[in-house]
């Protein structure tokens, strides 16, 4: 159903002259292609952006260029010197002079056939290249370009410079990316002219063309007209198809949930603390979404600690009072064990039977658990993606709840939604987003915000430490330890490795056991699920009192009377990830400590975190931050998750037109939600040229 036109941007890169099976591999690692292993297409070119230039317009002559500049010279050819009896570790070289001077052209593994075809003695020719001086003489090794002055037109004088993988030659990608725009057709528009005037966009090829053959160096920068047409073209694929999915969602209309608030008023009776207010309203906001007859699609976001599974609990007990099952879904077995022994004693006191469901449960026990679900005598499930596999049938499935939804790929909602007759959705993540990520990521959902940490809660001391300091810190763990206080201390990696210099979770485990006595444990994520359960028990009871772990733990693990958390080889985190990590502590009563320990030097990024760090407990101010320093595919796990994140657009550069794409994603569907007019059809083009076929499929799903 692709129309014909775009037939080929997706032709296969060996289409391409000069690729074959082997460039194509090189090209698949390069541009990420998705699912792994898929063949490039023509089209993945086109949209590869250069990520700098190299300016060969310097002519300065010979005698005048200076030593490392890359120039570009108009030279006489005056003589070959070819390596003496073809040896190859002596280099060719061809002596040319212009107006200011003479230089010496230097080849090694040299065509003496092709330079003497190229370089003609008595002929003049246009090089370019790096140049050198040893011992006063100028010198260029392999020029990047030779040609006649005939050809010397085809020269780039203002050449791009793509992002590279291993084995993978410049100019074989160069070479490729240009015969690739070649073939690129001319699209209709799908831009209002009033936004094309008023910015001052070029039309979507004219955009490609500026890119992939700049003139000046400005041209490929973030702020050029090209550059924020095509960046505005990739948000607005993105937006429409995020809107197409809430009218879909939408349109498949659930049903008006009520509730008389009995099951409720008794989870929150059973609380050892007051709601905050905002965990309040955000019930509030969900309940009013249930009891409407269409779908609710909405996010919830909380920093750590502010209590987002009480408000997802309280939602699965308005659906059990109005008759229906919920469903909690979590990426790691760990955080849905955790995320279990949360709810059930809470949704006891309200007489509901809450059941687990992972990998883990076999036999007898799976099959009591699936006969609950069937029957309905289970009011709610928690389990990791086991929960939505083919022999698990619900009786009547209303709601479903995702955790750190990220994780999973942001379109797999549909797929989520599928067990029940269109249940209500609602997505939490304690990885606060910045507003800019959630229009992107989650544009087709309502948002509530938890923006408090329930009472009682004390902040955490933040210190950064060298790592030349450990000993004076294990003698602070020993006393700690006779105190009675709980201790993490993460590692960023399971065993020791030749290829990185860091210590593992095994090598501290051991070299801490000796220093601390017996009363230490450890886990990590290459553990058996019993493993790191009974670790995690012997930590929670005070058996043991320094838990030595990766980050296994960073998500959702809680351990309330933990106060200190160590982490080791702090430069080596995300902001996000350090901010989940210290989250682990600070979730009673006491005061709590996190230590951020370094090895430097420190890079320019690695102090700005620490010292984030140090200065705020602010998620979402971190996430702010972390979005500046790292960049939008890292920060939602787009790039290792295989969710698309953006090649051509840049949330931070080109934020304003994030915002114009929304708006107009939602005024073109109010106006064709089928997208049927000559604008729909073009706007179906752009949903293609930029992988967002999913809604073009939900459009002829109707």
């Amino acid at each position: 159903m692709r129309p014909s036109l775009l037939d080929p941007l997706f032709a296969s890169v060996r289409s391409l002259s000069g690729i074959g099976p082997k460039v194509s591999g090189m090209l698949a690692t390069l541009l990420g292609t998705q699912p792994p292993g898929t063949e490039p297409r023509v089209g993945n070119l086109v949209y590869l952006p250069p990520h700098s230039v190299i300016d060969r317009r310097n002519r300065p002559g010979i005698a005048h260029a200076p030593e490392g500049a890359i120039v570009t010279l108009e030279v006489r050819i005056d003589r070959h010197l070819p390596s003496p009896g073809g040896r190859s570790n002596v280099p060719y070289r061809v002596f040319a002079h212009d107006d200011t001077g003479e230089i010496g052209l230097t080849f090694f593994h040299a065509k003496q056939a092709w330079l003497e075809k190229v370089m003609p003695v008595g002929e003049t020719v246009i090089v370019s290249g790096t140049m050198e001086w040893f011992n006063g003489r100028p010198t260029m090794v392999h020029p990047d370009h030779i040609a006649s002055i005939g050809d010397a037109a085809t020269l780039p004088l203002v050449e791009p410079v793509y992002p590279l993988t291993a084995g993978l030659s410049p100019k074989v990608l160069a070479r490729g990316v240009q015969e690739a725009l070649a073939k690129a057709p001319d699209m209709p528009e799908w831009i209002d002219p009033p936004v094309l005037d008023k910015y001052g966009l070029p039309s979507h090829r004219q955009a490609l063309h500026t890119l992939h053959n700049p003139q000046d160096p400005g041209d490929i920068a973030l702020d050029h007209p090209a550059r924020q047409r095509l960046a505005y073209d990739e948000f607005l694929a993105g937006q429409l198809a995020l809107a197409l999915v809430r009218q879909k969602t939408k349109r498949l209309s659930g049903r008006k949930l009520e509730g008389d608030g009995h099951l409720k008023a008794k989870v929150i009776a059973a609380l050892p603390y007051t709601l905050t207010s905002s965990q309040s309203q955000a019930i509030k906001e969900i309940i009013a979404d249930l009891r409407q007859p269409e779908r609710m699609l909405r996010l919830l976001q909380g920093d750590v600690g502010s209590g987002k599974t009480v408000v997802g609990l309280l939602a699965m007990a308005h659906a059990a009072e109005a008759g229906g099952q919920s469903a909690l879904m979590v990426p790691t077995e760990v955080l849905a064990r955790q995320h279990y022994a949360t709810i059930a004693p809470l949704a006891a006191k309200a007489g509901l039977r809450v059941a687990l469901l992972t990998g883990r449960e076999k036999g007898r026990e799976r099959e009591e658990i699936l006969e609950g679900l069937r029957s309905g005598s289970v009011h709610i499930i928690v389990g990791t993606h086991a929960l939505f596999q083919e022999k698990v049938a619900y009786h009547d499935l209303v709601l479903v709840i995702v955790d750190e939804q990220h994780r999973f790929g942001v379109h797999q909602r549909l797929l989520l939604t599928s067990k029940g007759t269109a249940p209500d959705m609602l997505v939490m993540t304690a990885t606060p987003i910045p507003r800019t990520l959630v229009l992107t990521a989650f544009g087709d959902m309502d948002v509530s915000k938890l923006t408090e940490k329930p009472a009682g809660r004390r902040p955490i001391t933040t210190a950064i430490m060298p790592m030349e300091r450990l000993s004076e810190l294990v003698d602070r763990m020993r006393t700690a330890i006779a105190e009675g206080q709980k201790i993490y201390w993460i590692c960023p990696l399971v065993e020791e490795s030749e290829l990185v210099d860091l210590v593992s979770a095994e090598e501290r485990f051991e070299s801490l056991r000796p220093l601390l006595g017996d009363r230490i444990g450890l886990v990590h994520g290459r553990m058996t699920g019993p493993e790191k359960d009974a670790a995690m028990l012997a930590f929670k009871s005070g058996d043991t009192r320094l838990l030595v772990a990766t980050t296994v733990i960073e998500v959702g693990v809680d351990v309330r009377d933990a106060t200190i958390i160590v982490i080791e080889h702090a430069e080596r985190f995300g902001l996000a990830q350090l901010h989940q990590l210290r989250g682990r502590v600070g979730r009673g009563d006491k005061p709590s400590t996190c230590l951020l320990i370094y090895k430097g030097p420190l890079g320019e990024v690695a102090q700005a975190r620490l010292k984030i760090m140090r200065e705020t407990e602010d998620g979402f101010r971190i996430a702010e931050e972390d979005l500046k320093l790292r960049g939008e595919g890292e920060l939602l796990g787009t790039r290792q998750s295989g969710t698309p994140g953006f090649r051509l657009a840049s949330i931070e550069a080109h934020q304003e037109f994030l915002e114009i794409a929304r708006k107009d994603a939602r005024y073109i569907l109010t106006r064709d939600p089928e997208l049927q007019s000559a604008r729909g059809e073009a706007l179906r083009i752009l949903l293609y040229l930029f992988e967002r076929d999913e809604a073009v499929r939900l459009l002829r799903a109707g």
